[in-house]
């Protein structure tokens, strides 16, 4: 993915931030994925009361691109409104991430569009994955056909 790219996804993560539900953080969050095939994605973060049933952009982003047949995505873009550091997924984001691949490049913004850029595996590099439904036999715990 070339510079243009990854400024392009970054754009996009920026304005489905400014849709973020955020009433009682107001701590606004934006993703912009882009699967394999081209297509692209955006969510924002939805907050609810009880705050354990708050969604992350990037779970937003996510559902909605498999919702729609996607499950194989390359890239992704996050943004929020911090200044001073670059803002990364949270654990179950990581965890929803990883699910749909270690190779997933995900670039972490600042409001200037400045990024980092880690792998999904860089950053949940011990994290439970598909393969470890495998036992020792080569026998899946997994019904087969379905991903």
């Amino acid at each position: 993915m070339d510079d243009q790219g990854v400024q392009k996804l970054i754009s996009l993560s920026h304005k489905a931030k400014e849709k973020a539900y955020c009433r009682y953080s107001n701590f606004r969050v934006g993703c912009a994925l882009l699967t394999q095939e081209g297509d692209v994605f955006t969510g924002c973060n939805v907050e609810n009361v009880s705050y354990g049933l708050t969604i992350c952009a990037e779970r937003t982003a996510l559902v909605k691109a498999v919702s729609e047949g996607h499950h194989k995505i390359k890239a992704m873009a996050i943004s929020s409104d911090m200044k001073h550091e670059f803002i990364s997924p949270c654990g179950a984001c990581r965890q929803f991430i990883i699910e749909f691949g270690g190779d997933i490049k995900v670039y972490m913004t600042k409001p200037d569009s400045s990024y980092t850029m880690l792998t999904s595996q860089e950053l949940m590099p011990l994290g439970p994955q598909t393969k470890m439904l495998e036992n020792d036999h080569g026998n899946s715990m997994i019904r087969r056909g379905e991903n």
